[in-house]
């Protein structure tokens, strides 16, 4: 199984799924939608605290925990592609630190945006459902030449960005992509597309690892990868909204 999801690798469950006799239970698709309703719950209440702050005491108050919170969720995320069995502790501390950047993240956009963070969380769990919709009916099959597609996409973007950051330390960086012209509307367009496809890779995953047998604690690493991808498509939603709004 391939999914382009860094946290969610095609191998993961293999590796796992024959040890899940030491951990007493196994993974099922209950117990990790459970999972991710923990994650979210922690997710949101961190990142109501910052906006909070953004909004009553000022961007300096909010700003502070933006830093921490991407390196945090960073280093998490990068120390769990390697000790999945650490979910249960680390999923729930990524959560908190994700949401203390994407608070102060999405207050800014709202400030200059007002009411673009909602439209941009509703269009985040609307694709979620609808996707989560045509996976479960058939209408959207994982197949081999899916999942090659997302991924050679997945990895085409994330090269654009790591080029674009690079850049930006020499005060440039790539032109039109970031600005609001149809070009870089064209864009944000086709990254959100290709994030809105990783949640089918994602299903398709979870899916698997349940029938697998995979250990209890993969519950929560799925649950973990699944956020991953939900933050990534939400950031890049409010993007493309922040675009176009910026071209009235």
């Amino acid at each position: 199984m391939r999914t382009s999801n860094p946290i969610l690798q095609d191998n993961t469950f293999k590796k796992i799924a024959h040890s899940s006799a030491g951990y007493g239970n196994v993974m099922t698709l209950d117990g990790t939608v459970n999972k991710v309703f923990v994650l979210f719950l922690l997710f949101l209440l961190t990142a109501a605290y910052t906006w909070h702050l953004y909004f009553t005491k000022g961007p300096e108050a909010s700003s502070v925990f933006l830093l921490p919170g991407i390196i945090g969720g960073l280093v998490i995320a990068i120390t769990l592609a390697f000790k999945q069995s650490w979910a249960p502790v680390l999923a729930p501390a990524y959560a908190i630190f994700e949401g203390l950047a994407i608070g102060a993240i999405s207050a800014f956009f709202e400030a200059i945006y007002q009411g673009i963070v909602m439209q941009a969380v509703g269009l985040t769990f609307g694709t979620m459902f609808t996707l989560l919709f045509a996976y479960k009916t058939g209408i959207i099959r994982a197949t081999e030449n899916f999942k090659l597609m997302v991924v050679a996409a997945t990895g085409g973007i994330a090269i654009i960005y790591l080029v674009s950051f690079a850049m930006s330390f020499f005060g440039t960086t790539i032109p039109y992509i970031h600005q609001g012209g149809w070009i870089g509307i064209g864009f944000s367009f086709f990254v959100v597309s290709i994030a809105a496809l990783n949640l089918v890779l994602d299903f398709d995953f979870i899916e698997s690892g349940a029938k697998s047998g995979a250990p209890k604690f993969m519950e929560w690493y799925a649950a973990f990868g699944l956020m991953v991808t939900l933050v990534w498509l939400y950031l890049e939603i409010l993007k493309l909204l922040a675009k176009l709004r910026g071209r009235d």
